[in-house]
């Protein structure tokens, strides 16, 4: 253990930074290189931050979720705490074993069988060769690999590689165990038990740090959960708080001006001039949840009476098929004129996937407005069953909310 660190801190980040250089193109001339000697390397290159003074601590047992965008710095994170890569500035405190699955190919030497590697994973954790042999018919048989277990790695297949490093790196018994999204590579069968694996290794006191796109993973598995933007640390706390506090990141970006659109149809006597999504708490979100309640707001130019007149919204999933379907001529009960409409839908029960949206507005029975193909949003899982899992894929666009009796 680390001087001055608590027996209850599995990992103590300060300061921590991690910068890389990108060289530019060199002029291939002989006086391009000439010029060159007698410029500095820093001229020479551009720096990007990967991380910039980050700062956290996680106790003992803690299962923490990494959560951000693609080039937040999750992954960079993740290879200095397991040791790949160093800082460029900052100290890490570490106290315990850490066992790590990061990308494909990382843990391994593609010469040696699965078998051998297993073993050499343990001697890396310091343990013994019988320790190793203890676990070692319940790591293969987790994998998956029997058959290839004698095979060098080098010729398994993306899958069988993750389902065997997956299986050395949980069963060893790390007492910090750090995945990163690399598990998308299993099939949906295997992400399942690897999920139920985790959850195991956690109960059993461990520590976990978890970097998943999943939302439904994350808040199923995780205690705690880290958000990364920019190379910083802009939030930290319960699961679901970070999770929300991500899906409204860039919320900006689910307002869309549609009285900007200049492809539409219609005789343009009034107009269609913004849409956004309002998810709990009125707030504007950037991703939807399945199966939760969410507010389409639609703003008109001018005053509408639906008495007269008519506005749909069709939803369409990324293959241009429509899936839903949204209508006022289906209401009873209509409101007064007005130019601002919010469509209030419960359970909102599509798929995770990439959407857009049709509007159309028609008057006394003659075509206003009319827009195609515009207002692209993404639905994401949520463990809306708590059950810590999300929904396959390729199951199709609708969600039921069922129960079982």
């Amino acid at each position: 253990m680390f001087k001055g660190m608590k027996e209850e801190v599995a990992i103590r980040v300060s300061g921590l930074s991690k910068r890389y250089e990108i060289g530019k193109a060199k002029d291939g001339s002989l006086r391009g290189t000439l010029s060159s000697l007698f410029k500095s390397s820093a001229a020479q290159k551009d720096e990007f931050w990967a991380l910039k003074d980050v700062n956290f601590e996680v106790k003992k047992g803690e299962v923490i979720g990494i959560i951000g965008k693609n080039g937040a710095g999750k992954s960079t994170l993740l290879k200095i705490l397991s040791q790949i890569t160093k800082p460029t500035e900052g100290r890490i405190e570490i106290n315990g074993r850490v066992a790590s699955l990061l990308e494909v190919g990382t843990g391994f030497h593609p010469e040696l069988t699965g078998r051998e590697n297993v073993y050499l994973n343990g001697t890396i954790l310091g343990m013994t060769r019988k320790e190793v042999e203890s676990k070692f018919d319940e790591i293969v048989a987790f994998s998956g690999v029997e058959k290839f277990i004698d095979t060098p790695v080098k010729h398994y297949s993306s899958g069988m590689y993750v389902r065997l490093a997956f299986a050395v790196a949980a069963h060893l018994e790390p007492e910090i165990l750090i995945i990163d999204e690399v598990l998308a590579v299993g099939d949906a069968e295997f992400q399942k038990k690897c999920l139920g694996k985790m959850k195991d290794v956690a109960g059993e006191g461990r520590t976990v740090l978890f970097v998943s796109h999943n939302m439904a993973a994350l808040e199923g598995l995780c205690t705690k959960g880290f958000l990364l933007k920019g190379g910083h640390v802009i939030g930290e706390g319960a699961t679901k708080s970070v999770i929300d506090q991500y899906i409204n990141l860039g919320s900006e970006s689910f307002h869309l001006d549609l009285g900007s659109v200049i492809n539409r149809k219609g005789n343009q006597k009034k107009q269609f001039l913004s849409a956004e999504w309002h998810g709990e708490g009125a707030s504007t979100v950037n991703k939807i949840k399945s199966l939760r309640n969410i507010i389409l707001r639609v703003k008109m130019s001018d005053e509408v009476d639906l008495n007269m007149s008519r506005i749909d919204v069709g939803i369409n999933n990324s293959r241009g098929d429509r899936v839903a379907w949204l209508s006022t001529d289906m209401l009873k009960a209509k409101p007064e004129s007005k130019t601002l409409f919010d469509f209030e839908i419960d359970n909102f029960n599509l798929s995770p996937g990439v959407y857009n949206c049709n509007f159309f507005f028609q008057e006394k029975n003659e075509l206003v407005d009319w827009i195609q193909n515009q207002f692209q949003f993404e639905v994401i899982n949520s463990d809306y069953f708590g059950v810590g899992r999300s929904f396959p894929e390729n199951q199709g666009n609708i969600l039921f909310n069922y129960r079982l009796k």
